[in-house]
């Protein structure tokens, strides 16, 4: 839809128009998803050139070069070269229980500054690096950015977004990490080409490039109206940015349920133990089951790895970077269909298609791995091709569900009493599973070997029933009346407020 076309939310309750101010504000802060997009493109891409194994991981180059004795599915299983890659999501989920305090208290703009910030000075070391330890060391510092950006980012979106589009806007958020992801893999596979081997340090030091752009855009950011309304109760400002970023001068009833929802919030000193409360059972599940379920798609690891991967079944390097970069583009591709048709078909629709799409890619890759490659065969260039086709719908499945989804579904479920919290608990989890699985997934190649996408195709059937059965939908309905659903649903109806508790409740905090 067009900037400028008017849009109001199911039932009438907000007037909003798509405008150009919005459209800037947002696509300005989903940067912040491009630095991690960028991080998990580029982290596989030099793990697979020769030139950088050969200077920080000298074993595996060896055992890639020339032994023959051990299994394609063994040779890049080192645990410091997977910490190499993993360590940056230990700084994360620290960074993101000081974000969530950040966000709460300074606003969703200061905590997308300090991630900018600090991805800029990680980017520095890591292209500077001359030993492991100071690798490591820059990853740390742009572990704390990703923790940052990942914590304020899709809270900015949602706030940010009218009811209506608010999927396409928060879709943007996993837009942009396909975006980078793609962006590094075309880095890798120009760096990978330079004369004298130093092309790594390309890779890894223009990941200051996104994290410049985020940082001196959000100068230039407003803050959110919730956010503003919160921090300082200056409600005639938040009616200024309110209006600008709707379009329209009648904003009076959003502004109601902005500033009912802020006084609730402020009566609520301590979010990480008030979101334990029964009533928040809903929330508090979602904020740890959709992030666990996201990392078990498997694809994070496989982003990781796809260079990797491609060279276990006999790509060389060249090609190996070309095939990522292929897988990225459709990645992007599946992200922009689903910002599109999201806010339309509803969340639980592209959930059940993307989630047998994986499921039928991940069997068939499986067995032709199992079938076709063995510990220490190679694959024909037809099934070469064939595994990148199936890696490709594979990565569309999950860009039509589960990557836009998991970050849009939390982001605007949470009341904002807990939302810093829930988004917080939401993060760490995410990277906790972040970090398992790239600290696990080549220990679990080698021994698993094709089994590993039985494995994750396993927990695909699992999460799809759990959408099914407990998950709502959520289309058009405003975020700051996103309590209804919960009220209404067979199960979580057990354990929130019934209308009238509930609203006395409120009465009570106001």
């Amino acid at each position: 839809m067009a900037p400028g076309m008017a849009t109001r939310s199911e039932g009438g309750h907000y007037n909003a128009r798509i405008t150009w101010f919005v459209v800037l504000s947002c696509a300005v802060a989903a940067t912040g998803a491009l630095i991690f997009g960028y991080d998990l493109g580029i982290s596989g891409g030099v793990t697979s050139m020769d030139h950088f194994l050969k200077k920080f991981f000298p074993e595996v180059f060896k055992k890639m070069k020339e032994d023959k004795t051990t299994s394609n599915y063994c040779k890049f299983d080192s645990q410091l070269l997977t910490f190499f890659t993993s360590s940056l999501y230990i700084a994360a989920l620290v960074a993101s229980f000081f974000a969530s305090q950040v966000t709460r208290a300074f606003g969703r703009k200061s905590s997308i500054l300090l991630g900018g910030a600090a991805f800029i000075i990680g980017s520095a070391i890591g292209g500077a690096a001359y030993n492991v330890v100071m690798l490591i060391f820059g990853r740390i510092f742009l572990g704390v950015g990703i923790g940052f950006a990942n914590q304020s980012v899709p809270l900015y979106l949602a706030e940010m977004a009218p009811p209506k589009k608010r999927g396409a806007f928060t879709s943007g958020f996993n837009f942009c990490v396909g975006i980078g992801i793609l962006i590094a893999n075309l880095i890798n596979y120009g760096a990978a080409k330079i004369r004298g081997g130093w092309g790594w340090r390309i890779s890894l030091a223009m990941a200051a490039a996104p994290a410049s752009i985020l940082t001196l855009g959000a100068l230039f950011l407003p803050d959110t109206p919730n956010s503003i309304i919160q921090h300082g109760k200056n409600y005639e400002k938040a009616k200024r940015v309110l209006q600008q970023i709707r379009g329209v001068d009648d904003v009076q009833i959003e502004l109601d349920d902005l500033i009912q929802a802020s006084d609730i919030a402020k009566a609520i000193k301590h979010p990480f133990k008030d979101i334990r409360k029964r009533r928040y059972r809903p929330q508090l599940v979602m904020s740890m089951a959709i992030p666990f379920f996201q990392q078990l798609t498997g694809i994070n690891t496989i982003t990781f790895y796809a260079p990797v991967l491609f060279r276990t079944i006999g790509r060389g390097e060249s090609a190996s970077l070309l095939s990522a970069i292929v897988v990225g583009v459709v990645g992007s591709s599946a992200v922009i269909l689903t910002s599109l048709i999201v806010d339309k078909v509803g969340r639980k629709v592209l959930f059940f298609v993307g989630g047998a799409v994986m499921l039928v890619c991940q069997l068939i890759i499986g067995g032709i791995m199992a079938v076709k490659l063995g510990d220490h065969g190679q694959l024909s260039t037809t099934y070469a091709y064939l595994v990148l086709i199936l890696v490709c719908m594979y990565v569309a499945g999950f860009g039509l569900s589960w990557g836009p989804l998991g970050w849009l579904i939390p982001s605007e479920i949470f009341p904002l009493e807990i939302r810093s919290a829930a988004q917080g608990i939401r993060v760490a989890v995410d990277f906790v599973f972040i970090f398992l699985g790239a600290q696990t997934f080549l220990a679990m190649l080698c021994h698993l070997k094709a089994g590993i996408f039985f494995f994750f195709g396993g927990w695909v059937t699992v999460m799809t029933a759990f959408v099914y059965l407990l998950l709502p939908e959520t289309k058009n309905v405003p975020i700051e009346r996103m309590e209804k659903i919960w009220r209404e649903h067979w199960f979580w109806k057990r354990f929130v407020l019934n209308d009238e508790d509930y609203n006395g409740n409120k009465a009570e905090t106001t």
